[in-house]
């Protein structure tokens, strides 16, 4: 398997690059984004890639951070989620906004992603939600993290505790994990 790719880019279209790698050209199918970052740039470029071998194709799919590699592998694992739907949600979503909306089961943030039906958001929801909890805290301070799954050992359902902890983070100036909790704590009873 090509683990990475470092060379010369060649050419970028609008979802793939061409890197010269001592003079071979390698095809790489690349995000949006990422496609236009690395069209700008000069000189030596290198994507984290994962190819993918069918009957009658070899691919590599190419990401700027490492992140990114791990959510295309998480994502193809899912029934009915190839890799150039996986594609489709990494050019139109965050690693971070992706996690928060699978840990929260926001099916309308998921079915704004086109290619994403109901029943894929469902899918998604239901396959990825435990995988895709350290991404959604990984936004978030470690302590802020803690502070929410301790409120959710305490019974509070997940987006309760996620949106406690985000509401009163800004209004702490520096916050331990106990204080979180507490103002977190207050902040539910208030509603």
């Amino acid at each position: 398997m090509i683990a990475h790719l470092a060379g010369e880019l060649i050419a970028a279209g609008e979802t793939w690059v061409v890197i010269d790698v001592g003079g071979v050209g390698y095809r790489v199918t690349v995000t949006r984004a990422a496609a236009e970052a690395l069209r700008g740039t000069e000189g030596a470029v290198r994507l984290h890639t994962r190819m993918i071998v069918r009957d009658d194709d070899i691919l590599l799919y190419g990401f700027l951070h490492p992140g990114e590699l791990d959510l295309f592998g998480i994502l193809i694992t899912v029934a009915g989620i190839g890799p150039q739907t996986a594609m489709n949600i990494l050019s139109r979503t965050s690693l971070e906004e992706f996690a928060a909306a699978v840990v929260n089961e926001d099916e309308r943030a998921l079915t704004r992603i086109p290619g994403i039906g109901q029943k894929s958001a469902k899918r998604l929801i239901l396959e990825l939600k435990e995988k895709m909890k350290g991404y959604a805290a990984a936004g978030r301070p470690p302590k802020a993290a803690d502070a929410v799954s301790a409120l959710i050992s305490l019974g509070f359902p997940p987006a309760e505790a996620e949106d406690a902890v985000a509401a009163v983070l800004p209004g702490l100036p520096e916050p331990d994990v106990q204080s979180l909790i507490r103002a977190a704590l207050a902040r539910l009873r208030e509603e």
